[in-house]
């Protein structure tokens, strides 16, 4: 029998929080639903969902703070609700770590689907392949593997999400290669993503307040292009 994904619905509208759990209901998800930022941390721990619905608007600690507290000690997907469209309460959802954001009236069709397009990328399918076939690139100082999603840095391991994780590692796998941010939305989000490239900016910018540069290799902004892993002979 298989067991059925848990998503956490948080919102203090009781009606829609309810809709919203009847809806991944019938596409037989299990749901738990918290109405305040305290509730979601706490059953953030208890529940451990696969997929976190946030709401910003929050009686007490917001939806903001919740992903940061969240971000600190998990990589729970997190899908931000709001009434909010301006573009920059997007992209500071999307810097906070969240990993994906819609905008307050949706249609409850989309919502699945986005639900449903999240864990899809968000979760690692692990395939077995032989042993030989090791997906794991070494530069000085720096060990990025696919293989068991593993990034050792400064002789440290890294936790980082499975995203930047993957961009990194595709990045790295072609040393001095240019590539857009179009480019990097197909590989590592795939076609059926729904986001647009800012996606792209903020996990290089995750990604570089975690690997910072050195003297053998760096990330490497090309204005108005992409970006590339550049090393140095």
């Amino acid at each position: 029998m298989t067991t059925k994904q848990k998503i956490l619905i948080v919102d203090d509208d009781q009606n829609i929080a309810e809709l919203i759990s009847l809806y991944l209901t019938k596409e037989c998800f299990d749901t738990r639903i918290a109405y305040d930022g305290e509730s979601a941390l706490t059953a953030h721990k208890s529940f451990q969902p696969d997929l976190i619905l946030l709401d910003l608007m929050l009686p007490g600690i917001d939806g903001y703070q919740v992903c940061r507290e969240i971000r600190a000690v998990s990589s729970t997907p997190i899908i931000m609700l709001s009434a909010k469209g301006e573009v920059f309460d997007k992209v500071l959802g999307l810097e906070l770590g969240a990993d994906d954001y819609m905008e307050k009236p949706f249609d409850s069709k989309e919502l699945v689907a986005r639900v449903k397009a999240v864990l899809r990328r968000c979760k690692p399918t692990l395939k077995e392949e032989p042993k030989a076939d090791v997906k794991e690139v070494s530069y000085p100082d720096l060990t990025v593997s696919l293989t068991n999603y593993s990034v050792t840095y400064m002789g440290a391991n890294i936790d980082m999400p499975p995203k930047e994780l993957e961009l990194l590692y595709f990045l790295a796998s072609s040393p001095n290669h240019v590539f857009t941010r179009e480019q990097l939305l197909d590989q590592i989000w795939g076609y059926e993503y729904m986001g647009d490239t800012r996606t792209v900016d903020v996990h290089i910018k995750r990604l570089r307040e975690k690997i910072k540069d050195h003297p053998n290799w760096r990330l490497s902004t090309i204005w108005g292009i992409g970006y590339k892993f550049e090393t140095k002979p």
